[in-house]
């Protein structure tokens, strides 16, 4: 059985994404109840497991209603527990979540937050990655280092390129521009701009897409190519510099 995923828009911006497989139902984040709880409603769903990704409030406001509405199991990264509610069980990098075709793989992804984890589900494939890797993007650097958010990254450019990768929030467009300015020859990124904004005219959500994607046209993924060095004028640098002066780019921007 493939898994069922279901994006759920939040608040302004933020997605959550119920999971159904053989074994039950998972919810990555919890931006807020209301709409995540209707979702579960209209697909007569009841909530067995609820993932955290990282303590910042709009992944979390929905967590205590939901726990309190279906008796779910929380968990969550185990070094940010002292932030969060209240986990039943801490996670960290190599733990593994639910069993068979909902078996989901704890990687360690820190940079925005000290703690942040992203959830890897090789049955989708899909990875869910909050606000490490975003659709064209990634998150700011607020806790970690440029290094740091590099690392991680790399992590989730290793997973098979056909993962799915679905993002915490909707900056597509915005993150989309910003990459024009770095690479504004590259064909790839110029065809996922008319795609995203066609996208956009509809309605659709635009924070989901193959790994391959975001492999040819995210510029803080392609960090590592030459041609990235020489572009910014960073010819002896590292990856992680030349990471790092993108990301000081995109906060400017």
């Amino acid at each position: 059985m493939a898994l069922e995923i279901v994006t759920v828009p939040c608040l302004k911006d933020n997605y959550a994404y119920i999971v159904k497989g053989p074994d039950g139902v998972m919810l990555i984040d919890a931006p807020e109840a209301a709409p995540i709880a209707a979702e579960l409603r209209a697909r007569g769903w009841s909530l067995d497991t609820l993932l955290i990704t990282h303590h910042h409030h709009d992944h979390v406001g929905g967590v205590e209603e939901l726990r309190a509405a279906h008796g779910c199991v929380v968990m969550g990264p185990a070094d940010e527990a002292d932030k969060l509610p209240p986990l039943d069980r801490g996670l960290t990098e190599g733990d593994t979540v639910g069993a068979g075709d909902l078996a989901a793989h704890v990687i360690a992804v820190p940079g925005h937050t000290l703690g942040h984890v992203a959830f890897h589900f090789p049955a989708g494939p899909a990875v869910f990655t909050a606000d490490s890797l975003m659709a064209a993007g990634c998150g700011r650097v607020f806790e970690g280092t440029p290094e740091m958010m590099w690392e991680s990254l790399s992590k989730l450019a290793a997973l098979p390129p056909e993962t799915m990768v679905y993002s915490g929030h909707d900056y597509t467009l915005a993150n989309l521009k910003f990459a024009r300015t770095i690479e504004p020859e590259n064909p790839e990124l110029v065809a996922r701009v008319d795609r995203i904004v066609s996208a956009k005219v509809q309605k659709q959500p635009t924070a989901q897409a193959p790994l391959s994607e975001e492999l040819a046209t995210n510029p803080f993924l392609r960090a590592g190519e030459p041609h990235m060095r020489q572009a910014l004028g960073l010819a002896e640098a590292t990856p992680a510099q030349v990471f790092a002066e993108i990301r000081s780019r995109k906060d400017r921007f």
